[in-house]
């Protein structure tokens, strides 16, 4: 069994098995840690740094998706120096894609739209890249909208750590890195994908949408995640 370990988070004594990281005793506690990449019942990969907190005797923000909670951590996620360097995560996410929120999919539905609420970004001080990126349609129920995608990886990992089908995977390099399904086809001609939609659930943004569905229909959820990792670690379909 796994020890438990006392720590400090924003001021609020908080205990957690020594197995969790900042984020899962956070979230356990009712205390509010922004994050993207994250999302329950995933491995973690600290991909979006939107979770970076500061560590009392540590220069270095950490991660708080992949940090483990140890015995007196004083850990602060509000400060000045984090809002300002958030906010600054957000503003390059939008820079560096073609996210047009009044003609998104997702318009209403989009983590990344709430993050830009949350973090205060009322605009841009980036200049905008404005990427030519594609949109793949060729799947019968699904599209990527490339333009749109923020690299969190949810699908990667949805794909492979609960489906187990591995369609999708990612390529390239720096600002042109991308999610590839198969290898990097289109999505419409992989082999592997089983249709089961769960890439298009996780998606925190319109960069994976339904065929066919209006923009108040855009809405996601992952509660299935939890309910599979569950049952699956209480063996309830082993019979």
């Amino acid at each position: 069994m796994d020890e438990i370990k006392t720590l400090t988070i924003d001021g609020e004594i908080v205990s957690a098995p020594s197995s969790a990281t900042i984020l899962d005793a956070a979230m356990e506690n009712d205390l509010h840690i922004p994050t993207l990449c994250n999302l329950q019942g995933l491995d973690a990969v600290g991909a979006c740094r939107l979770c970076l907190v500061e560590i009392q005797g540590q220069n270095k923000l950490q991660p708080a998706c992949t940090t483990r909670v140890e015995e007196n951590m004083v850990v602060q996620s509000k400060s000045a120096r984090l809002q300002k360097y958030r906010r600054m995560i957000v503003e390059m996410l939008f820079a560096e894609g073609n996210h047009i929120c009044s003609v998104c999919v997702a318009n209403g539905h989009c983590e990344l739209q709430n993050l830009g609420y949350e973090v205060g970004m009322d605009s841009v001080r980036f200049d905008y890249v404005y990427p030519t990126k594609k949109v793949d349609a060729t799947h019968e129920r699904f599209v990527l909208d490339h333009n749109r995608c923020v690299l969190c990886t949810r699908c990667v990992r949805v794909c492979d750590e609960i489906e187990g089908a591995h369609t999708w995977d990612v390529a390239g390099r720096g600002i042109g890195t991308f999610v590839v399904t198969d290898l990097a086809g289109d999505w419409g001609g992989s082999g592997s994908c089983t249709s089961c939609g769960k890439c298009v659930l996780v998606c925190p943004t319109g960069a994976l949408f339904d065929k066919g569905k209006a923009v108040g229909e855009m809405s996601k959820n992952s509660d299935f995640l939890e309910y599979i990792v569950n049952a699956r670690e209480k063996k309830q379909w082993i019979k």
